[in-house]
């Protein structure tokens, strides 16, 4: 018997305590079969009507001159859309979201503006996604009026992203170590840049997963969309100008009509847009992964 085998000796763990860890995995085990399941039910489903109207045709056509009765048919002018309208959003909404994170994490840090700027963070957090679409519709359009476009649903969509881009992005800085701010500071870098070169590098991947949950969020929206894009089967390129078809307001429109074949075109949107959202989320998993500090060592 060894020295340390000596000083600690075996405690045998009583049947009790066995029991008590065994219903406990038991309960874990099951709450996540109960949160799992739901998801599952609904990819399952998602995936096995969507699949019967899921082709070429469907991603490369649209629906001009497509009755409600007709045959054939496509989402690209919806494809289109909801391409054009989320970057748009995530143009305005991800550098606003960020600098207000770097403001909140490095800058402001018990100000009383940074106190109010959490405040209406939270507020804006819990935002219905019609409020955001009414606002737009009421200030954009009707005060200003501006024509409904993809624009203004992507300005509807921007307000919904911001809050979510500002916590990822500040629960992220927040978790960058404080050594590695005071070991620039100590070579003599000044703030602005040790927060460009070092932190905001090392909170990159998090940063990126908040962004792609924003999107994520938004992409599915519709009722925003329906006060400010409006309906069209045709294709339009300009989000500046005129209607413009996205995803879910695709989605609801076909699933709206009483016939078989606009069904199935309603779960082939449903599939293409959640194809989208993963492989969004795929390629910034893989640019974090690119740009990583760990990666360029």
């Amino acid at each position: 018997m060894t020295a340390i085998e000596e000083a600690t000796p075996i405690q045998h763990v009583s049947p009790r305590r066995r029991l008590t860890d065994l219903v406990v995995r038991v309960l874990v085990y099951l709450a996540f079969a109960i949160a799992v399941v739901p998801l599952v039910a609904v990819l399952w489903m998602v995936i096995s009507n969507g699949l019967a109207r899921f082709d070429i045709e469907f991603l490369t056509h649209s629906m001009r001159n497509i009755g409600a009765r007709d045959a054939g048919g496509g989402a690209y002018h919806a494809i289109l859309g909801t391409l054009e309208q989320v970057a748009l959003s995530s143009l305005i909404s991800v550098p606003i979201g960020l600098l207000t994170a770097i403001y909140l994490v490095e800058y402001g840090r018990g100000t009383r503006l940074a106190r109010s700027i959490s405040f209406f963070v939270d507020v804006m957090t819990g935002v219905p996604s019609v409020v955001a679409g009414l606002f737009i519709l009421a200030f954009w359009i009707l005060a200003l009026g501006m024509p409904f476009s993809g624009f203004a649903g992507a300005l509807a969509l921007s307000i919904l992203m911001m809050p979510t881009v500002v916590r990822a992005a500040e629960e992220m800085l927040r978790l960058v170590p404080a050594d590695l701010r005071e070991a620039a500071y100590a070579l003599g870098v000044p703030k602005w840049r040790t927060i460009l070169k070092v932190v905001l590098p090392t909170a990159l991947t998090g940063i990126v997963t908040g962004v792609m949950l924003a999107i994520a969020r938004v992409a599915g929206e519709t009722a925003p969309l329906l006060l400010t894009v409006f309906f069209t089967d045709s294709i339009n390129e300009d989000p500046f100008n005129g209607p413009q078809m996205g995803l879910p307001l695709y989605v609801f429109d076909q699933a709206a009509r009483p016939t078989d074949t606009a069904i199935d075109r309603a779960w082939a949107g449903a599939l293409t847009l959640i194809l989208i959202v993963m492989l969004l989320n795929l390629a910034a998993r893989l640019i974090a992964w690119w740009r990583s500090p760990a990666r360029s060592r």
